[in-house]
């Protein structure tokens, strides 16, 4: 029997998820949560042998907590189900060790075989999301040039970025004129908006 830790904060999917799991002879699904930040607590409590995990979740996202589960060495293998199909994802999912990317569109048994098939130590990856990720090449932002953007988006101005980041003014906005060139981009929301269409913030 493969148990699994399914965590969805859209309680209605997360139910139906689970029924449609527990048809299945072989799945078990051991423990439902609806936030991210409860995941790597409930891991270490129930030793579940696959995470399911949503990418958008109130705590912290899927992504996150990959990398969080990654860092504890947890023994759990990791796949994604998700509705953001983007590029910047799978590629940051598949550093932070996950094994299965599946739309959250794809039929039951798809979840099903790709679950089986990360706990055999196998990679199952979502094939129309695996080309699109290959089409978009590597993420061309630097890491302090995704936090900056990461802030704008959350509302921060300039001067409260400086401050957090410990940086002036000047070379906050010179890394926002980086980031928008490498994004092709006249102006930072576009910016911030672009990258997140891809994944890469």
């Amino acid at each position: 029997m493969i148990r699994i830790l399914l965590a969805d904060d859209e309680r209605l999917i997360r139910g139906a998820v689970a029924a449609l799991l527990g048809l299945e002879g072989d799945l078990e699904v051991v423990v439902e949560l609806g936030r991210g930040d409860e995941v790597v607590p409930a891991v270490a409590e129930h030793d579940p042998d696959v995470a399911v995990l949503d990418i958008d979740m109130p705590g912290a996202d899927g992504l996150s907590v990959a990398e969080d589960l990654q860092r504890a060495g947890a023994r759990c293998a990791v796949c994604i189900l998700t509705s953001l199909g983007r590029p910047g994802y799978l590629r940051r999912a598949m550093a932070a060790g996950v094994r299965g990317f599946v739309a959250k569109d794809a039929p039951t048994e798809e979840l099903a075989a790709a679950i089986r098939k990360v706990h055999e130590g196998g990679r199952y990856l979502d094939a129309e999301l695996a080309a699109a990720a290959m089409a978009a090449g590597d993420n061309p932002l630097t890491e302090r040039e995704r936090e900056i953007l990461r802030l704008i988006g959350a509302g921060t101005e300039t001067a409260r970025i400086a401050t957090l980041l410990h940086l002036t003014e000047g070379t906050v906005r010179n890394y926002l004129s980086s980031a928008m060139a490498k994004l092709g981009e006249s102006n930072r929301l576009a910016a911030v908006r672009a990258a997140r269409e891809t994944g890469w913030i």
